[in-house]
């Protein structure tokens, strides 16, 4: 499993950001919220959706990390300089934490979910996770855990694509 942490430094394209997270403990929210301001890149990043490219890490970009206490994915919401929505990309993970320096992390659990602006769906990765289950890097459980959580997050929070934009902005209250 890779550990991942909310500084996004195996993005090896930004040069320099701005970071900014703090833990919440409201009744909306319980966990972390962090938000990270690209200021400079050396090249830019595009994903490709329905024949366009969407470009997704360039400098005035924002990423915002919505990372729920008690529940197994992560949040990264990419948007552009007027803080519209271009992408979220969900990490399923088998655990998290706090590293020493202060920045969050969480372990990967390989399975990611791509939701675009008109709700539209992506699967990703499921080849790594069959893989690392394959090679034994997780066990049956944490592929469990991974399949749960994605097909909880696309029948609940991902259902509705208005539910979790205002979900989405209510989280980007809280930090900005």
């Amino acid at each position: 499993m890779k550990k991942s942490r909310l500084s996004y430094d195996e993005w090896k394209c930004i040069v320099s950001k701005d970071m900014y997270g703090k833990k919440v403990n409201t009744e909306f929210f319980k966990g972390y919220i962090g938000l990270i301001d690209i200021k400079e890149v050396s090249e830019k990043q595009r994903w490709k959706f329905n024949g366009e490219e969407i470009t997704v890490c360039d400098k005035g970009l924002k990423w915002l990390s919505i990372l729920p206490q008690d529940d197994f994915y992560c949040i990264t919401v990419m948007m552009n300089e007027r803080n519209d929505i271009l992408v979220w990309y969900i990490d399923m993970i088998a655990e998290q934490g706090i590293d020493i320096d202060g920045v969050p992390y969480f372990n990967d659990l390989y399975l990611d979910l791509v939701v675009y602006p008109d709700g539209k769906i992506m699967i990703d990765d499921m080849d790594e996770l069959e893989e690392a289950l394959f090679q034994k890097d997780i066990t049956q459980e944490q592929y469990n855990l991974a399949i749960n959580t994605s097909n909880e997050l696309r029948t609940g929070l991902l259902n509705d694509v208005n539910v979790f934009i205002d979900y989405t902005q209510k989280c980007h209250g809280i930090i900005k």
